[in-house]
């Protein structure tokens, strides 16, 4: 029996803070919920801190400027030109993901990306805006998309099938890429941990801190790796939106 405390899919567990219902539908204010407005809160007083008009730039505009520059050479050499007509769009998606898997890496903190429903709302939001802009600028042209020029005819219609498996499989890949690689590090953040409490818990404060030291380290190796992953997964997430919205752009390419 793993001890509650020491649970590492306890941390997921989602709370109400604030119970909410209009009819059959819940909509209750929860430790997610909270933790989301909190993102949103730190993301707009960033940037309030980084557009202050000031002559010698202070961290918090740098920082701003690199991330500016940062997302919009990735829009630009996945989408073109074109492109950039959705910049505010992939800008608020990596900064929302990653201020919330950053967040989330602070002990008591609630990781809100580590919910397959907050990923996949994200993704489906990509994936309906590819379809209703490729089709509003493209018409039927946005069709070229499942059918490649260049691929013999004989297996053309082959081709086509797979394009079209692979086009409505991409919210289901872009969510999940990011939920469980998310999910997985604070896991194995919590079991290391839990190890070292455990230990200490069975052998005394002596014995328990001498046999805890491998899963410590371990834990304290982990922790700068999981914050890389963090930031890797939010740009991830953020690239292959460019890809698919270039997909809406230039469905022929």
């Amino acid at each position: 029996m793993i001890a509650a405390g020491l649970d590492p899919i306890g941390q997921f567990e989602i709370k109400k803070l604030a119970e909410l219902k209009i009819g059959n539908f819940d909509i209750s204010f929860t430790n997610s919920s909270l933790m989301m407005v909190i993102c949103v809160a730190a993301i707009s007083l960033w940037l309030l801190l980084s557009t202050k008009k000031s002559l010698i730039p202070g961290r918090a505009q740098s920082i701003a400027e690199i991330s500016y520059e940062f997302i919009a050479d990735m829009l630009r050499s996945s989408a073109g030109k074109d492109g950039m007509k959705f910049f505010p769009f992939v800008f608020a998606l990596f900064i929302f993901i990653l201020f919330a898997n950053m967040l989330g890496m602070i002990p008591f903190f609630f990781t809100t990306t580590s919910h397959i429903v907050v990923t996949a709302v994200l993704a489906l939001l990509v994936f309906f805006i590819v379809i209703i802009y490729g089709i509003w600028k493209n018409g039927l042209g946005f069709l070229k998309l499942f059918w490649p020029s260049g691929v013999p005819v004989y297996i053309v219609w082959f081709v086509s099938i797979l394009e079209v498996i692979s086009f409505f499989s991409r919210p289901i890949s872009h969510s999940i890429r990011l939920w469980a690689n998310v999910m997985a590090g604070h896991i194995m953040l919590k079991v290391f941990a839990g190890f070292c409490i455990m230990l200490v818990g069975a052998f005394g404060v002596v014995g328990g801190s001498l046999a805890g030291m491998l899963p410590f380290l371990m834990t304290f190796a982990l922790t700068p790796l999981e914050f890389l992953v963090s930031f890797v997964q939010a740009y991830v997430f953020a690239l292959l939106t460019c890809i698919y919205l270039s997909d809406a752009l230039h469905p022929g390419h």
